[in-house]
């Protein structure tokens, strides 16, 4: 019965997430979600107590996949200002690859209990940039600051910096980007967020 009951819970995620990936958290409704789930709409106030807080699961795990894919690049080989960098283009590129997805964790109106999510993820972006920026003062590789402001900065440049072109309103003007013009997106976007860091000129 547990089993169960944990595989029904699993499968009203999974569809949750589904929904989200291909229109956002404001296309995810209860009924469609129950008929992809192929579960009676009551069953999922049986696993959560209402809809925002099966909206909150799910972006808790969405986010923690990105904050993971984060963490992996700040551990690769290279100073500090090499891991920055390769994280900060992580980041931008997997948002870039899944823009509604992106959308939805960064910037879609959403409920309070989500937006109290979002807060905590933003924080924990921060975190990560923050031990890399200590690093590199340490070793010399990144001028003395404040890491913990440096960090915040970091996040709300690259988030508010991706808010235009992931907007449903690019897809909805049927407005094209094409792979040349996110490369440059993204290149530029690491460039102001690494000049900024750094003090230098690439």
């Amino acid at each position: 019965m547990r089993q169960r009951k944990a595989k029904a819970r699993q499968r009203i995620i999974d569809c949750t997430y589904a929904c989200v990936a291909e229109g956002g958290f404001r296309s995810a409704r209860i009924t469609r979600i129950a008929a992809l789930s192929e579960v009676a709409t009551g069953t999922i106030y049986r696993h959560f107590e209402s809809r925002e807080d099966l909206f909150a699961e799910v972006f808790r795990r969405a986010t923690q996949r990105e904050v993971d894919k984060v963490a992996e690049a700040l551990a690769t080989e290279g100073d500090a200002t090499v891991r920055l960098e390769h994280a900060l283009r992580q980041f931008a590129e997997r948002a870039i690859r899944g823009p509604v997805m992106a959308w939805s964790l960064i910037a879609e109106p959403v409920d309070p209990k989500v937006e109290e999510e979002r807060l905590t993820y933003r924080k924990a972006y921060a975190n990560l940039f923050e031990s890399a920026i200590r690093e590199g003062i340490r070793d010399d590789c990144i001028p003395d600051q404040d890491a913990s402001q440096s960090s915040t900065c970091l996040v709300g440049a690259i988030a508010e910096s991706l808010v235009g072109p992931l907007s449903p309103a690019q897809a909805d003007g049927n407005v094209r980007i094409t792979p040349e013009d996110k490369n440059a997106l993204v290149d530029s976007i690491i460039r102001f967020c690494m000049q900024g860091l750094t003090g230098t000129r690439k």
